[in-house]
């Protein structure tokens, strides 16, 4: 795990799922897959999109990177997983099962997230891919 990544996990930790920096106001949550190959947890933090009850959507922008970052794999090939996520005083630790959108679904999903995070957009402009995954996690 990079020293961001540690220190993001770190940050969101020690303020009940409310990580300040560069994630100050931003969604985050710590995904929790078993890795492809070492079949050991992975934890990484990435910032997710939701609605009301509903479930939690993930995206493998990997910064408009030119590959799938490893926790898409992980879900892949493990999409049993959970999810930290905190309100500010309270970490939840809950059981997600991981479904990658089809086309339709995600292009809709992912121009939501890019209209909330103009980011996203700059990944989806920047990366060399045919598309950004984007996954659904429901609560088991």
């Amino acid at each position: 795990m990079n020293d961001f990544n540690k220190q993001v996990i770190e940050d969101f930790n020690a303020n009940g799922g409310k990580p300040g920096g560069y994630f100050a106001n931003a969604p985050v949550l710590l995904l929790h897959a078993l890795g492809a190959k070492s079949g050991q947890e992975r934890t990484q933090p990435l910032m997710y999109l939701r609605d009301g009850d509903g479930p939690w959507y993930i995206f493998a922008s990997f910064a408009g990177g030119p590959k799938n970052p490893d926790w898409f794999h992980n879900l892949l090939a493990n999409p049993d997983a959970a999810i930290s996520v905190g309100d500010g005083t309270t970490i939840e630790r809950v059981p997600v099962k991981a479904r990658v959108l089809e086309e339709g679904e995600r292009a809709t999903t992912y121009a939501e997230m890019a209209r909330r995070f103009p980011q996203f957009a700059e990944y989806e402009q920047k990366t060399t891919r045919d598309t950004i995954p984007v996954v659904e996690l429901t609560r088991q």
